[in-house]
Parts: C-alpha cells; sequence; structure tokens
C-alpha cells in the first residue's frame, strides 16, 4: 500500500479487516502495514459506525375492533425480537417507541 493511502482506501482495509476474522496484528503482517496504522484507521471506522444515527423507530396507527378498552387497561407490544412490552393506555407513544428501539439495540 502506498506510504500516503487516502482516507477511502484505508476505510477500506479497516473493513476489510474487520471482515477477516483475523487479529489486527496477524491482518497488518500479512498485508505489510504497520500495526499502529491498521489500529487508527480501525479505531475510527469504529468510532464512525457507533455514532452513525440508526433509523427512527415508526409506531404505525392501529384500530382497535370489538369491545372498547377500560381505562388503564394495559396494553402490549411484542418486537420482532420477541420482546414483550406492556404498559398503560394513555403512555406517552414517543417513550413507548423509545423504549421499543433500545430494546432492538441490546442484547438481553
Amino acid at each position: 500500500m502506498p506510504k500516503r493511502a487516502e482516507k477511502p482506501e484505508w476505510a477500506r482495509v479497516a473493513e476489510e479487516f474487520e471482515a477477516s476474522g483475523q487479529t489486527q496484528r496477524g491482518f497488518a503482517e500479512s498485508r505489510g502495514l504497520r500495526l499502529s496504522t491498521l489500529q487508527s484507521w480501525v479505531y475510527r471506522r469504529r468510532r464512525q459506525v457507533s455514532t452513525e444515527a440508526e433509523p427512527p423507530v415508526r409506531l404505525l396507527p392501529v384500530q382497535m375492533s370489538g369491545a372498547p378498552m377500560a381505562e388503564g387497561m394495559p396494553l402490549e407490544v411484542l418486537t420482532v425480537s420477541g420482546a414483550r412490552v406492556r404498559f398503560a393506555s394513555g403512555t406517552d407513544v414517543d417513550y413507548v417507541a423509545r423504549l421499543v428501539a433500545s430494546l432492538g439495540r441490546t442484547a438481553c
């Protein structure tokens, strides 16, 4: 690799390292790279990936059929991952959306 590689080139190399399954030392040696330079670019890539905004959770409107709900009757959301969230009717929708979004980002 040229001594003064451009940022897109190093970003690609850092991405290749992430997909390789190798240690940083092994990857750098196999490519003839300086370990410290690879470490720097892997760190930058990971920081960039972790700060990229995640798409917001969208809650879709639903229509209830059947008997009207009693005030305070609990509602339930079942996420794709299988998490079940129960909350009282009248709970702030933005709060529920943030809660569901955070459940999607964390391993239980």
